[in-house]
């Protein structure tokens, strides 16, 4: 049994690989994904981890990845970075290249509010509802085969969120921030509001 084990591993060939920045081809790999997976946690209490899609992801450079956050029930990544900034970023094929990448570094919350959100919005269409942008800085990138993930065929991207927050309106948005997105759901603050 563990022969064939290893047999069977060496006939996969390496099923990890490390890199100290994100190369072009992890680059574009994740330019042709629809959906990324974003892991936080605090020491203690419950670890965050949600999907996201619909066009919001960036890779600015080598070792610069920034994210929209855009308004949604909780508002856990903010919390938790807030309070450590360990953050990992997960892309997976659902396609014909097995191929899981994950981004590992520290990430920071920027608010419309804070001058720098004027820099880096603009590397997004304009969508209703943004709440925050997430920069963060990647020391380690780690591929490994996607063998065991499933096909899936992308059809498109809901379009209930962008409805909901155009339905909502600017002054509607704000008071959803303020009755639910200003705590974690452990009571961490998130600083959404000033």
């Amino acid at each position: 049994m563990v022969k064939d084990y290893f047999l069977w591993v060496g006939a996969l060939g390496q099923m990890a690989k490390f890199f100290n920045e994100i190369n072009e081809e992890n680059q574009d790999f994740i330019a042709r994904q629809k959906i990324f997976f974003v892991s936080t946690a605090m020491p203690d209490g419950r670890i965050n981890l949600s999907p996201k899609g619909m066009d919001t992801f960036r890779v600015l450079d080598a070792h610069t990845v920034c994210f929209l956050n855009l308004t949604g029930s909780a508002n856990e990544t903010a919390a938790h970075l807030a309070g450590g900034g360990r953050m990992t970023l997960m892309f997976c094929s659902f396609d014909e290249q097995p191929l899981i990448l994950r981004l590992y570094g520290q990430g920071r919350v920027i608010h419309p509010r804070d001058a720098e959100w004027a820099t880096y919005v603009g590397h997004f269409p304009d969508w209703p509802g943004k709440r925050q942008l997430v920069l963060a800085t990647i020391d380690l990138v780690q591929s490994s085969c996607g063998y065991a993930v499933p096909f899936f065929a992308y059809q498109g991207e809901r379009e209930q969120l962008q409805r909901w927050s155009e339905k909502k309106g600017e002054q509607g948005i704000q008071d959803y921030w303020e009755k639910n997105n200003q705590t974690s759901i452990d009571g961490l603050p998130t600083y959404i509001l000033p």
